[in-house]
């Protein structure tokens, strides 16, 4: 890989991060829209002409009308926050912004749910046979009760 090419990328992703950045802040500080409430923007994906930008964005509650609206107030904010990005962030192109909801952090969280339900049947189980989950010394019949464990 050329210099040139990995300084292109390192800068698309500066870039990105700025943009994400920005918008958030936008979103938290600027956006009047009552159908956008509480976004959290997790990620900016970035065309590498700078000329579309897919902006990942998380709302609670998580309800699919909160989200359908909350994606209705995005894209109707998304040329006021187009322009404001043109005036916060010196890049040749302010890319046209695409809002996406990111089910991810729902994933994880029912992914987590399931795993907690998982442990929590597993710990009512008794232990497989022949498995033993005692201590080393518990009821050892060599040792005395008061004996300590070598």
């Amino acid at each position: 890989m050329s210099r040139h090419s990995r300084t292109g990328a390192d800068r698309g992703v500066r870039v990105a991060e700025q943009i994400h950045q920005e918008l958030a802040e936008l979103i938290r500080a600027e956006v009047k829209d009552p159908r956008v409430g509480m976004v959290t923007v997790t990620g900016v994906d970035l065309t590498p002409d700078y000329a579309y930008a897919t902006v990942h964005y998380t709302v609670l509650p998580g309800d699919e009308q909160t989200v359908r609206e909350t994606q209705a107030g995005l894209a109707r904010a998304a040329g006021f926050l187009r322009a404001q990005l043109f005036k916060r962030v010196r890049i040749h192109t302010t890319p046209e912004l695409r809002f996406t909801h990111d089910r991810s952090v729902e994933y994880g969280a029912q992914m987590s749910k399931l795993i907690d339900q998982a442990n929590a049947r597993h710990g009512d189980d008794d232990p497989a046979p022949g498995r033993d989950d005692r201590a080393p010394g518990d009821d050892d019949p060599a040792l005395g009760k008061d004996d300590p464990v070598a």
